[in-house]
């Protein structure tokens, strides 16, 4: 530990810094009529794509007299792009390539830079993961959980369009996965089973999760009664839990289905009633059975169809709200006529050429960064720019607890060798990657971020800050501290580098200047050294830091 006084001097220092810069069938009355996809008229390129996403954010902005905020500089969107795309601050000398970039195109170029790089499979495998595959303390699920991880990053890895990863998804064997089978998984394949392990192979906890998650619908409100006002019915919440009615035996009255009978089971009983439901979607169409056609296949080609009305429009819903941290309907899991989005016609376009583009989550990624929109600043220029869902600015946005780590082991050069759990044999995982990442638990809203006291307290005082912001690690070469204390550099040369590898940024010369006084002075122990030190904990410790903006 530093002592008292690294809490007085560090304290002060941030204040100094501030957060600154920062098939046909029957129709269900029930079911409320929605638009299909249209065919697009014309396939939009991204770069074209983005021009309409500008023009209709602009267009409301006009309407509500909204004066939208200018763009970012180019520090401020190399450190967002970094974040967003791959998972991590930028490096020193990737901000200083950009900065010294002339080219007019320089932006569009980076995006396409860096959507090809491995840490881009790797930042987007974790974002599938924490979506499909939250924290649970089912054993089995997290015994498979490695084997998801392996099978999301190979749909990273080959740009999987998106409708075929969720077909497979829903349509994955389940074979030894059944605790009414008495076997388990493979853990050492790539599959999605655990998915349905973390649902406990219930037909209810199914229907509510994939509803929510593919098609933007909140269906578990229905599963055990009807609402005077809700859009969906109990009867609908069973009809289409139905279709996973062969997962766990339970479909049917009798013996538990056998493999070979389980998949083509399509009813089930609703609890507590003597009523048994045939599968049906949620647009209110009957299935067209064929012979041997398994439920869930049923299912996944009427989730996956390009005039699903719900699909594109959830999946594109999701990924903007991943990128700007707010849906253009909020919460993303309620595409609800009670939760009409903001933009309507700016969904419907999205998702029209998300169809049309043939799933490619890169096309979305693309379309959305090349835009004026997201490249905004997050400062505040105008008083009418509070309303975040205007988008007239980019919303703050707290960082995922693996964006948090790795822009830490990104900042200060850690090396982490210690070894990894194999969780073949149960083995806890023990690197400071997993005990960091328990302390730092996924937040649902990212532009609502809270820090707790024990996170405040493992930043400030815990092990990893403290150690690389020691002294000691002046000793070895290879550490940001050792580098920066070269002789061939000044001291602002050095302020100017540690800022760069934090926030991203050259310092302001303010900034520069008190923080070149501080240092030189030795701080309250009258030594550079520890006062760069100082300096370099105070930066990593900052709610600049700590945010994507």
């Amino acid at each position: 530990m530093k002592g008292h006084w690294l809490w007085l001097a560090a304290f002060g220092l941030l204040g100094l810094l501030g957060a600154g810069g920062l098939a046909a069938a029957d129709e269900n009355p029930c079911t409320p009529t929605k638009p299909s996809p249209a065919s697009p008229a014309k396939v939009l390129k991204p770069l074209e794509m983005a021009a309409r996403i500008d023009t209709l954010i602009d267009a409301h902005l006009a309407a509500a007299k909204v004066k939208p905020a200018p763009l970012a500089d180019d520090a401020e969107f190399c450190r967002r792009l970094y974040l967003d795309l791959l998972g991590r601050i930028p490096r020193a000398m990737e901000v200083h390539d950009f900065l010294d970039d002339p080219s007019p195109t320089k932006r569009q170029q980076l995006v396409d830079t860096l959507i090809e790089l491995p840490n881009y499979v790797n930042h987007f495998t974790n974002v599938w993961r924490a979506l499909l595959l939250p924290q649970a303390n089912n054993p089995q699920a997290q015994f498979l959980a490695p084997s998801f991880q392996d099978y999301l990053r190979e749909c990273a890895l080959q740009n999987k369009p998106y409708d075929k990863m969720v077909r497979e998804i829903l349509t994955t064997p389940l074979d030894g996965a059944s605790p009414m089978r008495g076997a388990m998984a493979d853990p050492t394949k790539k599959t999605p089973i655990a998915f349905y392990q973390a649902n406990e192979l219930k037909p209810e906890n199914l229907a509510a999760s994939t509803s929510r998650l593919f098609l933007g619908i909140k269906l578990e409100c229905a599963q055990c009664h009807d609402h005077p006002h809700a859009q969906w019915t109990r009867k609908q919440f069973w009809e289409y839990a139905a279709f996973f009615s062969g997962v766990d035996g339970r479909g049917q009255p009798g013996p538990a289905a056998t493999p070979s009978e389980a998949p083509q089971r399509r009813s089930i009983k609703i609890p507590g009633t003597d009523k048994l439901v045939m599968a049906r979607y949620l647009d209110g169409k009957e299935p067209r059975w064929q012979a041997g056609t398994p439920s869930r296949s049923a299912l996944a080609a009427w989730v996956t169809t390009g005039d699903n009305p719900y699909f594109a429009r959830a999946a594109a819903n999701r990924l903007w709200a991943q990128l700007f941290g707010i849906g253009l309907a909020e919460p993303v899991d309620d595409l609800s006529d009670q939760n009409p989005p903001s933009h309507p016609e700016l969904l419907d376009e999205l998702a029209n050429q998300f169809v049309a583009n043939k799933y490619d989550l890169k096309y979305l990624i693309r379309a959305i960064t090349y835009s004026k929109a997201y490249q905004r600043t997050s400062t505040v220029t105008d008083p009418s720019q509070n309303e975040p869902r205007l988008f007239a600015r980019m919303a703050v946005k707290g960082m995922s607890p693996e964006q948090f780590y790795d822009s830490l082991v990104e900042a200060t050069h850690f090396n982490d060798q210690s070894p990894r759990a194999n969780p073949q044999f149960g083995q806890p995982d023990q690197s400071p990657r997993a005990q960091f990442l328990a302390k730092f638990a996924s937040q649902d809203r990212r532009t609502e971020y809270h820090t707790s006291i024990l996170q405040a307290l493992a930043l400030m005082n815990g092990k990893f800050i403290e150690e690389e912001t020691s002294l000691k690690n002046l000793q070895h070469s290879e550490t940001l501290l050792a580098v920066v204390e070269s002789p061939f550099m000044t001291t602002p040369g050095r302020i100017e580098a540690l800022y760069l590898q934090t926030l991203s940024r050259k310092p302001r010369p303010e900034e520069s200047e008190r923080l070149v006084r501080y240092v030189e002075s030795g701080g309250p122990r009258h030594d550079p050294k520890e006062a760069l030190t100082d300096v370099f904990w105070a930066l990593l410790n900052s709610a600049e830091f700590m945010l994507n903006h």
